[in-house]
């Protein structure tokens, strides 16, 4: 049964970690197997019709109480994102015009972030909070915050660039149905691998994991001589084990909470771009909350953005000294292998331009870094 407390961790079992997809007509069931959330999947029970699954809609919206809301993330329960959810959540609860009530799905619970924007168009979610891979499902452009690889040479230049693009990010969001409630990040992807990649041919030589969900960008990683599987999140510590793949690009505090260092336990020290991510809510369900209550709910949602993207930032420098300790290899990078890095991901652009990343948005990216740079280096003269 589900509770009825504020900002609540939906315990898991058959309801409703069973997730019903009219959509694939098939149901999901989660287990634990070394720290991560692994999916089974099997025939969805016709009898469950989405209404049974996962309550009507005046079981979201309630009749004259608080508007009840139900927000999907792969965090992991426990984590430091989880915890500061739960913290807007009880915020959220004691908000003028009746408040809200918010129940968070972790672990991946609702399915994949694809899964989850599904089930917010479908209204068995409301929120969700997702990483940029998930939110180009809704907005493409999002992309350019994220899916350039040695783009951004500092978070600086991660920050500016969030800045310059999010305003417009937010409206073309809005336009399709969702509202943004905070933007974060969790600092810097590194290579994690069974065997030590130094070089880019070194990493040419592995079974490198890649998001499922986008044959465009399987095919972007094979045209300049990668060799790409797509896989769930949840696949990868598995996957290591039976070899299927040998190399994955993680920031350092997701590998250390999913135990992927003891499968490949060299780390590449090498910013290779940023993993950025925010919190969506549906603008029907925004909408339905009393305006008096929104600027309350839109402070705390702020706020939470600032002290998720903190402390992920600062958890990822700390979770490799973590990991070093339990025998995590990290190998530096010199300024000639940077560069040699560098020249191979700049060969990449042109593929990713337009097919991975909208034309005008990659555009705008590289014209702000310029001017971003430019601003920085008058600055020191």
């Amino acid at each position: 049964m589900q509770s009825h407390s504020a900002a609540k961790l939906q315990p898991k079992g058959p309801f409703p970690t069973i997730a019903t997809i009219a959509s694939e007509l098939a149901s999901r069931k989660t287990t634990k197997m070394n720290g991560l959330t692994r999916r089974k999947f099997f025939p969805a029970a016709l009898a469950l019709g989405l209404g049974a699954a996962l309550g009507s809609p005046d079981h979201v919206f309630g009749a004259g109480g608080p508007v009840k809301v139900r927000l999907g993330t792969i965090a992991p329960r426990g984590s430091s994102y989880a915890k500061h959810l739960l913290a807007m959540g009880e915020q959220w609860r004691q908000a003028p015009g009746g408040g809200v009530l918010l129940t968070i799905y972790p672990d991946g619970t609702m399915g994949t972030e694809a899964d989850m924007v599904r089930r917010m168009r479908l209204g068995q979610l409301q929120a969700g909070m997702l990483t940029a891979m998930g939110l180009a499902d809704i907005e493409p452009a999002v992309t350019g915050l994220q899916n350039l690889p040695m783009m951004f040479r500092s978070l600086e230049e991660v920050d500016y660039i969030g800045e310059k693009l999010q305003p417009m990010l937010e409206k073309r969001l809005e336009e399709k149905g969702f509202v943004v409630l905070f933007w974060g990040d969790t600092g810097w992807v590194r290579f994690f691998s069974k065997q030590p990649v130094i070089r880019p041919d070194d990493l040419k030589k592995t079974q490198l994991f890649v998001w499922a969900g986008s044959a465009v960008e399987v095919d972007t990683y094979r045209s300049i001589g990668f060799n790409p599987v797509p896989l769930e999140t949840v696949d990868i510590l598995p996957n290591l084990q039976t070899g299927l793949i040998n190399a994955v690009p993680l920031p350092p505090s997701i590998a250390l909470a999913g135990q992927v260092d003891g499968a490949a336990p060299h780390m590449l020290d090498l910013d290779w771009a940023p993993l950025v991510g925010a919190a969506v809510i549906t603008k029907k369900t925004w909408d339905a909350i009393p305006p008096e209550g929104r600027e309350a709910l839109r402070k705390a949602a702020t706020e939470t953005g600032r002290l998720i993207k903190a402390d992920g930032r600062r958890e990822s420098v700390e979770s490799v000294e973590a990991m070093r300790k339990r025998g995590l290899r990290v190998h530096s990078v010199t300024p000639e292998v940077e560069a040699e890095w560098r020249r191979e991901a700049e060969a990449a652009y042109p593929r990713i331009r337009g097919v991975i990343v909208p034309g005008d948005i990659f555009d705008e990216v590289v014209k702000q870094l310029k001017a971003y740079r430019a601003a920085r280096a008058g600055d020191k003269k």
